[in-house]
Order: structure tokens, then sequence, then C-alpha cells
């Protein structure tokens, strides 16, 4: 439980700080032993942190970027570690992060690690993350760290913002043409289908099957909803939970050959920024290699991975024999390994990489777009086409009878 306590010091100075206690007493205990006088003592009402929250509970990818370039700038600049969290403390307002670096300073209070806040919060701060301040920590150049974890999330955030720009559209029409669609086929041509159906004038048996479906369609419309809704809830909780359900629809999507290419690059400029931010940090290779599997987000890499450091290296084998073992990877990315392994340049040789990776993944989004706005036209075009000629033909018809 989490406990804010203002005490006094022996020399009379006001202290204010929070830590993790039990209870009431164990943070007695601790004033005392410090030789602070405890003036009050008072739980904190615990805030969820997490990606899953809302607004001011919610630590964004910004939040992390701040954080990390802040970070860097103060101990560049001489400031201790302690003071630049109470810095930040006093300039962040933000509930859930302010959160988290009382509990940082907390811990320090107390001698634990730095980087064992970060862990505690696994659904925020990425493996990444944890284990490069735990290495930073380790070599003593935090300063470093936190800006080799400026760079790499800055980087990670502008091409999710690169990609997300270039969705907007195709997602806006298809939401537009969607929400169209469904008003047409339950409003509009359930009404069109009672006036032919009702009115004594036998509709040609093209028009009578599409009113038959309007007709259906309006009477289970509720029902048909509600049950996508379900649908779609049950999906995404599988999908996040269940790694079996996760990969089976991961290889059913990667058949489709323009997504399967964005999202294959995609995999692999995170492997090479993740891959070569670790590298350059001093962790051993096989960690490396696990931690970047952990996070890479793509299951068929996930495997190829862990392959490579349970499998591969352990057994002996060089970096680029490893990868040779794994078809995921191009024989562009394996051989440029294998040579930077022997020339001792694998972490510059990622970055390259993963930059060279993050142009292609631009023009491979772009190209996507380009494919997918014409096809969803089509495909709502051709329905909506079709609802029109069910109503032109009969009337057409009606109308030569006169």
């Amino acid at each position: 439980m989490q406990f804010r306590y203002i005490a006094s010091q022996p020399d009379g100075r006001i202290v204010e700080s929070e830590m993790e206690a039990r209870n009431i007493e164990d943070v007695l205990v601790y004033l005392g032993s410090r030789r602070l006088t405890p003036v009050s003592v008072m739980p904190v009402k615990q805030i969820h942190v997490g990606f899953l929250g809302f607004g001011k509970n919610k630590v964004t990818l910004t939040d992390q970027i701040f954080i990390s370039k802040y970070l860097s700038l103060m101990l560049k600049i001489g400031t201790g570690l302690m003071e630049a969290i109470n810095i930040l403390i006093a300039d962040f307002s933000k509930p859930a992060v302010r959160a988290i670096l009382l509990e940082i300073r907390g811990a320090l209070e107390q001698g634990n690690p730095f980087y064992s806040t970060f862990a505690r919060y696994p659904r925020v701060f990425s493996p990444i993350y944890v284990n490069l301040v735990r290495a930073g920590e380790a070599a003593g150049n935090l300063e470093q760290t936190f800006e080799q974890l400026t760079d790499l999330l800055t980087k990670q955030k502008e091409l999710k913002d690169k990609i997300r720009s270039a969705l907007i559209y195709p997602i806006i029409l298809l939401v537009s043409s969607v929400s169209i669609l469904i008003l047409i086929v339950t409003f509009a041509l359930p009404r069109v289908a009672t006036i032919f159906l009702e009115g004594g004038f036998d509709p040609p048996t093209f028009s009578r099957i599409v009113f038959s479906v309007g007709l259906f369609l309006n009477k289970i419309g509720f029902y048909l909803f509600g049950a996508a809704v379900v649908a779609i809830i049950v999906f995404l909780r599988m999908y996040r939970t269940s790694p079996v359900f996760k990969k089976f629809v991961v290889s059913i999507v990667g058949e489709i050959p323009v997504i399967r290419d964005v999202v294959k690059k995609i995999a692999i400029q995170r492997f090479s920024n993740v891959f070569s931010s670790l590298v350059k940090a001093g962790l051993p290779i096989t960690e490396a290699l696990e931690i970047t599997a952990q996070t890479s987000g793509n299951i068929t890499l996930k495997e190829s991975l862990l392959r490579i450091a349970r499998e591969g290296l352990v057994k002996g084998l060089s970096i680029g024999e490893a990868f040779r073992r794994e078809p995921f990877f191009p024989v562009v990315v394996i051989n440029l390994i294998a040579i930077s392994e022997k020339a001792g340049h694998l972490a510059e040789v990622l970055t390259t990489l993963a930059d060279f990776y993050e142009k292609e993944i631009d023009s491979a989004v772009k190209t996507l777009v380009s494919f997918l706005e014409p096809v969803m036209l089509l495909f709502i075009g051709g329905i909506i086409g079709l609802i029109a000629l069910s109503i032109i033909i009969p009337i057409y018809q009606l109308t030569t009878q006169f």
C-alpha cells in the first residue's frame, strides 16, 4: 500500500514523500530509522496506471518520451537523480505520471534499484525500457541510457503516427460507406420493398430477392448489430489473451500479399531498432534476443528469435549462422548481420537497417492505401448499384405498362 508522509528532519526542515509499506507502523519504523519525526502519515488513494486507462489515468508514449528526454538532459548537466525526479514531480500535473514518479522517489529513498519501479508496470513500460534502465544503472551511464531511450521511443512514435495518418482516410471512407449502406438497407430499401410488394405489382425475381434481404435485415437489424458488437469484443479479447488465436489471425492476414509485405517490414524494422538499442546498452546477445522477441508484436518473428537464442547461439552457432536457419528474415538482412558480426559493428548495421525499413514501410503503407481505396469504393459501389437496379427495374417496368 502507498503512504504519503510529512516529517521533520533533525535540523527542522520539513520533508514530504511517498513510500510503499504494509501499514502505517512500517512507515513510522522507516521514519525512525532515518531520524525523521513524523508530522503526518496518510494512505494514498491508488490510481490505476496503464495503457488501458483513459485521460489522466493513462501513461502515453509521449509521456515516456518526455520523462526519458528530461532525465537525460538533467543528468547531462550534472543534476542528481533524486533532484531530477523531484523537479519532474513538481512539473507534472498528470496524476498517473505523478504516481509513478512519487513511487520512484520512494523506492530510491528506501535504497531500491531505480529500474524496480518501472518493472512494476509491465503494461506501461516495456521490457526494453526496464532492461535498458537496469543496464544503464549497473554501468553508471543512465544519461546515455535515457538519451538512447528517447531516440528509440521517438522513432516508434513517428512510425506509428505515419501509419495512423496514412490509414485515416481509408478508415473514414470505410465507416462512411458502411453507415450509408446500413441506412439504405435497413430503412430506405424496406419502405420501397413494402410499396412494391403490397401494391399488387409483381417485381422481377432479382428485385424480389433484394427486397426480401432488405426486409429480413430490417427485422433482425437490432440483433445483428448486437451480435456484431459482441463478436468484435470477443475477437479483440481472444486476440490479446490467446497466443494460438493471435497466431491463427496473423497467419490468415499474412496470406494477403499487400498486407503481408507491410506487416513483415514493420516486424523487421522493430526488431532492428530494438535489438540495436539493447546491444548498444551492453546486454548479452542471447538476453537481447529474448527481450526483443517478447516485444516484437509478431508471433512468427518471436518464435524465430527465440529459436535463434535458445537453439542456435546457446549451441555455439554464430549470429549469422543462427539467422540463416530462419526463413522469416530476408537474405539481405541475414548477410548484413553476418558481415557486421565479423566486423564488430552489429549495433550500427542494425540501426541502419531500422532506418532503411522505416522508409520502406512508409512506401509500402502508401501502396496498401492506394490498393484499399479503390477496392472499398468498388465493393460499396457494387452493393449500392445492385440495390439501385432492384428499385429502378420494377419502376421502369411499371412505367412501360402505362
